[in-house]
This record gives structure tokens, C-alpha cells and sequence, in this order.
């Protein structure tokens, strides 16, 4: 089972990028996944999940900006995200976990598989 993330690079400020993982070896149809992030010198943070039924959660710094969404046709989620700002800076990963839908979303404790991870630079 392999999710490989991609979409990450530079943008500026108040710009927007589009993040995208596609998983293989398996179909995550039913699954739930999610998106988290890693800023230099901080813990992996919490930033959006989607369920099986396509209910989504955001963290509360995301909210408004950011927007995931799934395409089971391609295996496939995205995390599209406007108004970009520095703060937003860092490694992204997608995750997936077993069940369909999960109580602790923002743990990534709950998630079985993890991709690389992609840089997203924001800069002012």
C-alpha cells in the first residue's frame, strides 16, 4: 500500500496550491483520510480529514481556506488551499486509516498509512 503525495512548492502570499494523494496497492473508497502537516521545529499538526461519506473536518486555522475532497473514481484526495499564508509553511502528508470513519480525527496516532510528504513554501 503506497500513497504518494505531490502538488507541493513555492507560492506567495494570499495564493493559492492544490494538493493531491493517490493511493495504490489497495482502494481507500471506504476509508477515512486525512491531511497533516509538519512546520520546521513543530509537532505534525492536524489539518483536514474526510470520512467515507465524504463528511469533512478542518483545523480551526485551516478553516475557511482550505478545502479536502475525494475522488474515489482515482483513488485519489485532494486538499485544495486559498489564501495561503507563511504560516502555513511546512511538509504535508496524507494519511489513511483502516476504518470508515474514525472519532479522533486530528490523532495521527489513528491513521495506519502515512505518504512522504510534500513542501509547501509560503512566503510574504
Amino acid at each position: 500500500v503506497q500513497l504518494q503525495a505531490s502538488g507541493g512548492g513555492s507560492v506567495q502570499a494570499g495564493g493559492s496550491r492544490r494538493l493531491s494523494c493517490a493511493a495504490s496497492g489497495r482502494t481507500f473508497k471506504t476509508n477515512h483520510m486525512g491531511w497533516f502537516r509538519r512546520a520546521p521545529g513543530k509537532e505534525r499538526e492536524f489539518v483536514a480529514a474526510i470520512n467515507w461519506k465524504s463528511t469533512t473536518y478542518y483545523a480551526d486555522s485551516v478553516k475557511g481556506r482550505f478545502t479536502i475532497s475525494r475522488d474515489n473514481t482515482k483513488n485519489t484526495i485532494h486538499l485544495q488551499m486559498n489564501s495561503l499564508k507563511p504560516e502555513d509553511t511546512a511538509v504535508y502528508y496524507c494519511a489513511a486509516a483502516e476504518a470508515l470513519a474514525i472519532t479522533h480525527y486530528s490523532t495521527d496516532a489513528e491513521y495506519d498509512y502515512w505518504g512522504q510528504g510534500t513542501q509547501v513554501t509560503v512566503s510574504s
